[in-house]
């Protein structure tokens, strides 16, 4: 980690505005190298400062895995719950920004993964990295038989699209119950590619990211992505 200035780092972190560090200074509430802050232009390392005694929050990069659950919406500018709530208040305003893999609507639950990281962002969402999305499907009405052959063929064509969507694998559980893995991230993709083939989904949630699962993590819940986490994300089926 390389040295920042005092406010800028506090600031970044979500920690407060850089207006508001010197006040805090002045509460003795920052240390740095165990000793009270004075100079919020002071360049510090970001290991060696303490923030009410403890250490700051994630400054080398911030990766986590979470269970969305039911009713909330990932984006600041969507109308409704948000996701940030269940979260640390600080994690919403640091900078560069935590950005989830791929929205899930206000209606899908699952595994998300949320990171500041752009290139780790560009590694889960690109195409080209042929990394599976994974999606447990519950439907209106019972499967007709052909929906496996016809999302594998590549060429479904979502209503107001001009280009097919990417092969996918449906596998069927039950009547009105498949699990389907894509390799891209359209808008609402899952729901429309049912729309086009005559059916509804009545329930949807995420299973998993590459061979990555969420375990017995609670819907609401989250923890940090750990390196042996990460490879399972970035497990990548190659296609011919």
């Amino acid at each position: 980690m390389k040295r920042q200035r005092l406010d800028q780092l506090l600031s970044n972190l979500g920690y407060c505005s850089r207006s508001q560090v010197r006040d805090w200074l002045r509460q003795g509430r920052v240390e740095v190298q165990g000793v009270s802050a004075r100079n919020p232009a002071d360049k510090v390392l970001p290991d060696t400062v303490r923030v009410d005694g403890e250490p700051l929050d994630h400054p080398d990069g911030l990766s986590v895995i979470f269970h969305k659950p039911v009713g909330y919406v990932c984006s600041h500018k969507e109308l409704g719950r948000t996701i940030y709530e269940l979260l640390p208040a600080r994690w919403a305003v640091r900078k560069p920004p935590l950005s989830s893999v791929g929205r899930l609507d206000k209606d899908t639950s699952g595994l998300l993964l949320l990171t500041d990281d752009g290139q780790l962002l560009h590694r889960l969402t690109s195409p080209r990295q042929h990394i599976p999305k994974v999606y447990e499907v519950i439907l209106a009405e019972p499967l007709r038989g052909d929906e496996a052959a016809r999302f594998a063929a590549g060429t479904l064509l979502l209503e107001g699209e001009e280009r097919p969507c990417l092969p996918a694998e449906l596998e069927v559980l039950g009547p009105q119950h498949v699990r389907l893995a894509l390799h891209e991230g359209r808008y609402h993709q899952v729901r429309r590619m049912f729309a086009a083939v005559g059916n509804h989904v009545t329930a949807l949630h995420r299973a998993a990211i590459g061979r990555l699962r969420l375990g017995e993590l609670a819907p609401g819940a989250y923890r940090e992505l750990t390196p042996a986490d990460l490879q399972l994300a970035l497990h990548r089926e190659d296609k011919a």
